[in-house]
């Protein structure tokens, strides 16, 4: 099932799959940088990419 979430002046995209519920991350990256959403979403996952593996170590 997919919806849409209000936050700020933002639609955000959800959906879920077996009970569990994701969020649109690009939706959330449009209201940092419209147009660059690609690079707000890469800084994103190499950050938390990084610190998990340094938990993981």
């Amino acid at each position: 099932m997919k919806t849409k979430l209000q936050v700020l002046d933002q639609q955000v995209g959800m959906s879920s799959k077996n009970d569990i519920e994701y969020i649109c991350i690009t939706d959330i990256a449009r209201f940092k940088s419209g147009d660059r959403t690609d690079i707000v979403v890469g800084n994103w996952l190499r950050r938390n990419t990084v610190e998990f593996l340094e938990i993981w170590e």
